[in-house]
């Protein structure tokens, strides 16, 4: 037996129908720092240390990241 089940939502109603929490406000916050540090305000030391924080990242994704605020700062 098979039952297909589909459902028409917005993503931010089946993250509260699964019971997931809001992190709109978290997501805001990183774009703003992302926007910012692009526009030179936040330095990418902040940023890496930030994403670091986040989740594991290897030395060779983090030199990418790192390159590409640095020339984006300029």
């Amino acid at each position: 037996m098979k039952i297909n089940v589909e459902i028409d939502c917005t993503p931010q109603e089946a993250r509260a129908f699964m019971g997931l929490p809001d992190l709109t406000p978290i997501h805001q916050k990183y774009l703003s720092m992302m926007t910012d540090s692009m526009d030179g305000v936040v330095s990418p030391d902040l940023i890496e240390n930030m994403m670091r924080s986040w989740a594991p990242v290897s030395d060779a994704s983090m030199g990418l990241w790192r390159t590409m605020f640095e020339r984006a700062a300029k």
